[in-house]
């Protein structure tokens, strides 16, 4: 299996992508692909003494910065780290793609150039959430922000067969998110996409509320882009001013900073819980390829376990799941 990383995605590239290489290569039995302006990834490798040998580099001389806009980029910069990332994926040479670089290129590019899957209409990026009683695959978080009712019956679909395919759940809850669980709230489009969930045949729960994201009591929750990514940058903000707000409230006096100390065992778990680095990354879903976007702050473990995402989507089969979930929806709706 070989996996092609943007090594030059991200706020610290190339150093924190080659990181992140170096120690998925060193975990995972796959090829590693280095995509980026070779000078700069060799003189980042050199800092290595010693190399996994399933590590390589593909030129690509050109960047697409954070904040150049996607479609535009995309058609400008034809040999970016992006784009070849993304053909390699296309041409076969490549099963997955990692990038921590603009998202919108990616989702552009990815579209563009790679295709989507039968029957997709559109991309999803899916973000694996905690929660209290188990993790929660959130959907769109930011690739389409105008959809269809019919784009969030097949992120709903797409985002089941993930949970059960790649992380082994038996018979996956989906719920819609809405500002109430009542089937009458919420505007035309979300009534209209709570109607063809409801008769989808998956394990549909009915409404479900912001809430009820981090309960842990769904395993999908859809939503357009829109408010999927105001869902997950609310989430970020809160999460960073929670460990703040502790780390405040903990070092105010002598007997605050003793009894941090004698639980510091419990605030270690609760760091790696909510900690983004170790779920890596976000599927982008209906592709046809496997991409995987992550923070563009991505520290070297977050990159790692981004290509870890990558690989267990890949082993998993995961396009095959998705495409015949989509099939037997179109077959049995007679679409």
């Amino acid at each position: 299996m070989k996996i092609a990383l943007d090594a030059m995605g991200g706020d610290a590239a190339p150093d924190n992508p080659v990181a992140g290489a170096v120690r998925a290569a060193r975990e995972l039995p796959i090829d590693i692909i280095l995509v980026g302006q070779q000078a700069a990834v060799e003189q980042t490798l050199a800092r290595y003494p010693k190399l996994p040998t399933n590590l390589s580099i593909v030129h690509a001389p050109e960047v697409i910065g954070m904040e150049e806009s996607p479609t535009a980029s995309i058609r400008k910069k034809r040999e970016s780290s992006i784009t070849i990332g993304l053909e390699l994926v296309k041409n076969g040479q490549a099963d997955a793609f990692v990038s921590a670089g603009n998202t919108g290129a990616v989702v552009a590019a990815s579209t563009l150039l790679v295709g989507l899957l039968p029957g997709i209409e559109r991309p999803g990026i899916a973000i694996l959430l905690p929660g209290l009683k188990g993790e929660t695959l959130l959907i769109d978080v930011g690739a389409n922000i105008d959809p269809k009712p019919s784009h969030l019956l097949q992120y709903a679909l797409m985002g089941e067969a993930y949970m059960r395919f790649v992380l082994g759940k038996d018979r996956p809850t989906v719920g819609l998110l809405n500002v109430g669980e009542e089937e009458s709230k919420g505007t035309d489009f979300i009534k209209e996409t709570y109607v063809l969930l409801e008769a989808s045949g998956i394990n549909f729960v009915g409404n479900v509320e912001g809430r009820d994201i981090f309960g842990g009591e769904y395993s999908v929750i859809v939503c357009d882009g829109f408010a999927g990514n105001v869902a997950l940058k609310t989430a970020e903000s809160l999460a960073f001013a929670i460990k703040q707000l502790l780390k405040r409230s903990l070092t105010m006096s002598p007997i605050t900073k003793l009894g941090a100390w004698l639980a510091r065992d419990a605030f270690r778990q609760l760091s790696r819980e909510i900690d983004y680095a170790e779920r890596g990354g976000a599927p982008l879903l209906g592709g046809n390829g496997i991409t995987i976007i992550a923070h563009g702050a991505s520290n070297p473990k977050a990159i790692k376990n981004a290509i870890r995402v990558a690989y267990e989507s890949v082993e998993h089969e995961l396009n095959r799941h998705m495409v015949e979930s989509v099939e037997a929806y179109a077959q049995h709706h007679q679409l």
